[in-house]
């Protein structure tokens, strides 16, 4: 049985991964916060679902989650380690607490490479290990190529992400790990409910007031994407595909995606600007 470590597995995306690969047979350990979700997922997946207790930001706690995956593998390789963990902080960047865009660089990128120098000896860079290496899913998303007005800093991670995981995917090759990315778009999970945070009177004394209150109606529209085990099963496919993408885009709303990806860019920042209702400058 393949084991695969997925991180963030409380909800969402991690949840519905977790899921997926443990009904693809795969043995799956869970990184959650709280011990009730791990509890909670154990006794619905059963044996193939194993907690691991930790946020992605503490050192400490992922190691010693390393540690008990190594345990279990007794000698063999990981299969897989998906990097899903992450937060969205919405706000303009002018007016955005630096605490606040600290906090979401720190899980949504220094959390990945926390999570991946803990893990790697166990895909194969400890070449002492029997069996194929494994490979490494990173969670972009289409932000990390084409960033919204006021997710800048949710953007700016995941255009780190995007770096992060080309630098290394050509640094392992010398062990032969793989690194892919998954790039979602709008996916129907519990991180759109954040839209409610986002408060256009908290910056009422800014010039984006009214534009952020026609843009938290556009994040909430998120609610409405594809279900979140549509990532799980493409997730499926990155770690176990004789030749994977190295990057694939999963989106409701392809071609607005490739028309975006495809026009000048000051095209797009006067259709923004037009729909958030700024004069044309």
């Amino acid at each position: 049985m393949k084991s695969v470590v997925v991180t963030g597995a409380s909800t969402g995306i991690g949840e519905a991964t977790a899921r997926v690969l443990a009904r693809r047979g795969m043995r799956v350990f869970g990184s959650v916060r709280r011990r009730d979700d791990g509890a909670r997922l154990a006794q619905e997946l059963g044996e193939r679902f194993v907690p691991l207790i930790f946020d992605v930001t503490d050192e400490a706690a992922v190691a010693s989650a390393a540690g008990t995956v190594n345990a279990a593998l007794d000698g063999e390789t990981l299969a897989g380690l998906v990097n899903n963990a992450g937060i969205a902080v919405p706000g303009p960047l002018l007016h955005l607490p630096i605490a606040d865009f600290r906090k979401q660089l720190e899980v949504n990128l220094t959390g990945q490479l926390i999570a991946t120098q803990a893990f790697a000896p166990l895909l194969g860079a400890d070449r002492a290990r029997r069996g194929a290496p494994g490979r490494i899913v990173m969670m972009s998303s289409i932000g990390g190529r084409n960033a919204a007005p006021f997710m800048g800093a949710y953007a700016t991670s995941k255009f780190g992400l995007e770096g992060f995981s080309e630098s290394l995917r050509r640094e392992l090759m010398v062990h032969g790990i793989d690194v892919i990315i998954i790039a979602p778009g709008a996916i129907a999970t519990p991180i759109w409910d954040k839209a409610d945070a986002l408060d256009p009177s908290a910056f009422a004394h800014t010039p984006y007031a009214s534009a952020l209150a026609l843009a938290k109606q556009w994040i909430a529209n998120g609610r409405k994407g594809l279900p979140a085990e549509t990532i799980g099963e493409t997730v499926y496919t990155a770690l176990t595909a004789r030749k994977p993408k190295f990057r694939y885009t999963v989106t409701p709303t392809p071609l607005e995606f490739f028309m975006v990806r495809r026009l000048p860019k000051r095209t797009v920042d006067r259709i923004i600007a037009k729909r958030l209702g700024w004069p044309r400058r």
